[in-house]
């Protein structure tokens, strides 16, 4: 029957365009199912960022890297699945700008591996809390793609990890005003561009409460501090991420020797000198991250 089918109505592979054997909701062929990358190398012990990268200079004996030691970020931990690059990235634009919504389970199982890092060091008992989009934005989209993939991650984790206590809380985080696209944007310029974005919608929700906050991707972690930053100033009790994909910082950001383009702890402006706008993007204009 789905050989017919197939002739019939030819389905082609939504990644890299080869015929499928058969028909299916998430069209995407056995191969690309093999070829998404997982994050490997000497990482970043808070934002999860590769030490090897250029821009983040030769690791400390802390395992962090520079950026996070210079400006701690208001989050425990970030995790990822894998790089944002090949397979995933056409994956995640298959997922967001094509809506193609079957495709977030088998994507929410990834991202569930990721959250699984978490495991020996976070708290037994966490909220689970999607980044949100503006209400217009979801209007635009139809769909919040971090709250798709959260509830499937959630329910993998509710398999392999069932003492776990994760609960979905969609609710918590406001997106106060809609924000450009951080694709393009200097560091300096997606802090500023997210800065206040957020707000936490019931504060009692969240006092002494532990936190992990859902995304597609992080990039260089400015939607991830302002996100952490709102609801540690609600009275979270910890903050910790997760996302599906981490994009890796380029060889064109350089930082200087004092990190005067680093934000500072609390989140506040007015430290970054006009300098720091001048500064070559870093990611690429076709990339869409979020974080």
């Amino acid at each position: 029957m789905d050989a017919l089918g197939c002739a019939l109505l030819p389905a082609f592979c939504a990644l890299c365009g080869s015929p499928l054997p058969q028909l299916s909701s998430v069209p995407i062929c056995a191969a690309c199912w093999t070829e998404f990358p997982v994050q490997s190398g000497s990482l970043c012990a808070r934002c999860g960022d590769l030490l090897d990268a250029p821009a983040l200079a030769v690791p400390s004996s802390s395992g962090l890297c520079r950026p996070c030691r210079l400006a701690p970020p208001p989050f425990v931990r970030a995790v990822a699945y894998g790089p944002y690059q090949d397979r995933m990235r056409a994956a995640i634009h298959a997922l967001k700008y094509d809506r193609l919504h079957p495709l977030a389970r088998a994507l929410g199982r990834m991202l569930a591996q990721a959250i699984a890092q978490l495991a020996a060091d976070a708290p037994s008992e966490m909220l689970v809390v999607p980044v949100p989009l503006h209400r217009s934005k979801h209007a635009q989209r139809g769909f919040n793609q971090a709250r798709s993939l959260a509830v499937h991650a959630l329910d993998a984790l509710r398999k392999t990890h069932p003492a776990w206590r994760l609960t979905l809380a969609s609710s918590t985080l406001m997106r106060l005003r809609p924000t450009e696209s951080q694709a393009g944007l200097t560091s300096h310029q997606r802090r500023s561009n997210v800065r206040g974005a957020f707000s936490v919608s019931d504060p009692a929700a969240v006092t002494a409460k532990h936190i992990l906050v859902i995304d597609d991707i992080l990039t260089t972690g400015a939607t991830a501090r302002a996100a952490a930053q709102a609801l540690v100033r609600a009275g979270a009790a910890s903050v910790w991420v997760a996302t599906l994909a981490r994009a890796r910082r380029n060889n064109e950001l350089h930082l200087g020797s004092n990190f005067q383009d680093a934000e500072d702890t609390t989140g506040l402006s007015g430290s970054s000198p006009d300098a720091a706008e001048q500064q070559t993007s870093i990611y690429s204009s076709h990339d869409q991250p979020s974080f």
